[in-house]
């Protein structure tokens, strides 16, 4: 019989072993489902970190977009206006000519006037010498 108990306390040892080491196994597997699920918590939310940039990278996207749009319409509007003000400048080039030519011309016709207007005079004096020597006649 003490064979039996101490076989009994060998096979109670044995379990008591057994128990001790599924009770830290049981700890370790424990202790990686919390690291797992505090892993599956972090990738969760670098998941929604990742979701919100897409969506902003998304808004940048459609915004630089819109953005390259209006420097297109810009850069056109830029263009038609720049040819605009050649034209003008052409046209306003071809005017002052044009002024400085008609000036030219009415300063012609002014002294025209003036040699005109001094051969009247003239022409009127003679007149009225030749009319005051015919009354005295």
């Amino acid at each position: 019989m003490a064979d039996k108990i101490k076989e009994l306390e060998q096979e109670n040892l044995d379990k008591d072993h057994q128990i001790q080491a599924l009770t830290r196994k049981n700890q370790v597997l424990e202790d990686q489902v919390e690291k797992l699920e505090t892993d599956v918590t972090e990738i969760k939310e670098t998941a929604d970190q990742l979701h919100s940039l897409r969506t902003l990278n998304d808004n940048y996207t459609k915004k630089n977009q819109v953005l390259e749009e209006e420097l297109e319409e810009a850069d056109k509007n830029l263009k038609e206006t720049t040819a605009k003000l050649r034209e003008t400048d052409i046209k306003a080039e071809q005017l002052e000519r044009k002024v400085a030519s008609l000036e030219a011309e009415k300063d012609d016709w002014e002294k025209k006037f003036e040699e005109l207007d001094a051969k009247y005079a003239a022409a009127k004096a003679e007149l009225d010498e030749i009319s005051q020597q015919l009354e005295a006649i």
